[in-house]
């Protein structure tokens, strides 16, 4: 029987169909045969080991409430309202039992402290922590407190209280040392049930007085088991992505609201009870998403930041202010001629991670408990600022860091938006004086970021490179908190990935924004990771950013349809890198479509490849779905196999999906 064309190559499809497990009716459903032409051989650029890294701002109660592990609010009462948080109990009143006392021109740092003068039974004093204290069964938490008495008398008995009002965990702590001088004690205790919503409460008992600070609850179960360290569950989280940089503080707190709330790094380090507390300009930016208990006690400052990026093998990549306040709040500037201590905080910044311990600030990360320097190689200086008065305050920045640091990269800020005239200023100006990289900053509708894909295909390929700092796609303005975090968005975030990692040698860094979000206490959405006082999940753009991390390659390699970057037809997006380290080719693609597609990889080059590989699929059919506490993988990678036969591969994509191919070679 003689078989008319159309008929012929459906069914010789088919046969090849069944060599990946591939059903005819998908073959039916799918369109039109797709051929795409790899060329394995052909190196186009360098990816940079760095390139896919993540962004931490504290913002959603994403440091304080969040990964820093504190489960005590306004431990060391220097809020705005000094007893905010904290409930006092009385079997009657009594004036003057509970007092907070200022000492700003002893100690301007820490300048408030609890004076309790006991003189009944029945006196307590309870927590309310961040939404509620996460409490896990079984699980010891460690308190510690500074006290100063005169004379020992006042005890004090510690509970955690569930949402039941029952007691679930207890320790008395008996304060021993007596004078003038503060002291520290600690004690520990075993919790007998789980609860995500507990309070803590103190229960003085006896008679007396003692002066209280830094009151400070702990869970044992920290990154590490350090002390007073970070949550275990949400560093795990970046650990596994194996990001190439960290990216810290910020984001807009580097700026602050004015340049006395902006972030200065020299007051995050060295004893916790020096580090003096600040608003969080997060704090009043909201009207519709109040947070008026958001404050930042710097327990994670910049020496635990350098040492969070060393635990996970990423770059440490900080951003300091450069003398300007968000424009968006204020636009204060430091005069010029007052602009020294900023750009010595840089030049000292850079002393503390790299210097050798026989210099100031060097000695000062010895002290600290790490004589090994850092290795610093960049930083960032200021944080979408914009304008001819960031490009004034930025020449002397460069000129005092590469005169002492020639080797030294430095990022530039290319304002908040990705087109318009601000960036036409900044762009053209940073690429005139050949700046190191220049920090382009997105957050579009999905339609913006598959329209975008290829656009850096014909940026320059030499001087100034790309640092794509904070990206997310804003998919539907109806959605609010975790429910905009869906696949929707993280779908056109892989597509445009894609060319990010074609264009690796003028992209040479990424990363998503924000990175946490407190499901009780977010402001702004989408996030990669939402967590509540005990849990954590990773969102589908937590998946996607996983996969581009895990899987960058070190080559670029040509992949093409029609001669041409994969950059939308039909709703195809794809790159492709090959791995020399691993020996495997790995194929990046986006289906964008409401239908499955067939695609016939065309393998050319020299190179040997196996006959099977692997793929990672993400994938679903309702672009909203999202995932939850209860369902934290409802979208996520789910790995199969692929055959190779020769020099073809060929492959059904699904209808919405994102897929990472792996082909070993050699």
């Amino acid at each position: 029987m003689k078989l008319n064309s159309p008929l012929r190559s459906i069914l010789c499809a088919c046969m090849a169909y069944s060599l990946t497990g591939l059903s005819s009716a998908n073959l039916l459903q799918a369109q039109t045969l797709k051929n795409i032409t790899i060329n394995v051989d052909n190196s186009l650029a360098r990816v940079q080991p760095n390139m896919w890294g993540v962004f931490f701002e504290d913002i959603n109660f994403g440091a304080d409430g969040g990964i820093y592990a504190e489960l005590i609010k306004n431990r060391s009462f220097e809020f705005a309202k000094p007893l905010m948080g904290w409930t006092v109990k009385r079997a009657k009143p009594n004036e003057g039992d509970i007092l907070v006392v200022n000492r700003k021109e002893v100690n301007t740092s820490n300048p408030r402290y609890l004076q309790v003068n006991n003189n009944q039974d029945g006196l307590s004093l309870s927590n309310e922590g961040f939404k509620g204290i996460g409490v896990k069964k079984g699980l010891r938490y460690d308190f510690s407190v500074m006290y100063r008495q005169a004379a020992a008398g006042v005890k004090m008995r510690l509970q955690l209280i569930n949402s039941k009002n029952e007691r679930i965990a207890e320790g008395t702590l008996a304060p021993e040392k007596t004078g003038t001088k503060w002291h520290k004690q600690a004690v520990s205790f075993t919790a007998t049930a789980t609860d995500p919503k507990a309070k803590f409460t103190i229960i003085f008992e006896g008679k007396g007085k003692i002066d209280l600070d830094m009151i400070s609850l702990f869970p044992a179960d920290t990154w590490k088991n350090r002390p007073q360290g970070l949550r275990a569950d949400m560093v795990q989280l970046l650990a596994d992505m194996k990001p190439g940089f960290i990216r810290f503080p910020g984001g807009c707190i580097v700026e602050g609201t004015d340049l006395a709330n902006r972030y200065q790094w020299k007051k995050t380090i060295g004893p916790i009870e020096n580090r003096q507390l600040l608003m969080n300009r997060w704090n009043v930016e909201f009207a519709h998403r109040p947070a008026p208990d958001y404050y930042q006690s710097f327990g994670l400052g910049f020496f635990e930041y350098f040492q969070l990026a060393e635990d996970i093998g990423a770059d440490a990549l900080p951003i300091l202010n450069c003398g300007m306040a968000c424009q968006f709040n204020t636009g204060e500037v430091a005069a010029m001629d007052e602009l020294d201590p900023y750009v010595q905080d840089a030049l000292d910044l850079i002393e503390f991670a790299n210097g050798d311990v026989n210099t100031k600030w060097g000695k000062m990360r010895a002290d600290l408990g790490h004589p090994k320097p850092f290795n610093l190689k960049m930083m960032g200086v200021g944080n979408e600022n914009w304008g001819p008065q960031y490009l004034e305050r930025l020449a002397v920045f460069t000129q005092a860091i590469k005169a002492r640091y020639p080797d030294f990269k430095i990022i530039n800020s290319s304002g908040t938006d990705p087109e318009g005239d601000r960036f036409n200023l900044l762009n053209t100006s940073l690429r005139a004086n050949k700046a190191d990289f220049i920090d382009e900053h997105y957050y579009r509708p999905a339609d913006w970021f598959l329209k975008n894909a290829g656009r850096y295909d014909n940026y320059p390929r030499n001087g100034s490179k790309v640092f794509v700092g904070e990206y997310a796609v804003h998919a539907d303005k109806s959605l609010t908190g975790h429910d905009k975090s869906n696949w929707q968005s993280a779908l056109a975030s892989a597509s445009l990935m894609t060319g990010l990692e074609r264009n690796a040698d003028v992209v040479q860094m990424a990363s998503y924004a924000p990175l946490f979000a407190h499901i009780d206490a977010w402001q702004w959405a989408p996030d990669m990771i939402w967590v509540d006082n005990l849990q954590s999940y990773g969102t589908p753009d937590y998946y996607v950013q996983k996969l581009f991390s895990t899987n960058k390659g070190t080559d670029v390699v040509s992949i093409t349809l029609d001669n041409k970057n994969i950059i939308g037809q039909d709703g195809l997006y794809a790159s492709s890198v090959i791995d020399k380290n691993t020996k495997e080719l790995i194929i990046k693609i986006a289906n964008n479509g409401d239908k499955s597609q067939e695609i016939a990889f065309d393998l050319t080059g020299k190179t040997k490849l196996k006959t099977k590989g692997t793929v990672e699929e993400l994938t679903n059919t309702n672009l909203m779905q999202i995932n939850t506490f209860e369902n934290p993988k409802a979208v996520s990678p789910q790995k199969s196999t692929v055959n190779v036969k020769g020099k073809k591969l060929h492959v059904a994509l699904k209808p919405y999906s994102f897929n990472v191919i792996k082909i070993p070679f050699g």
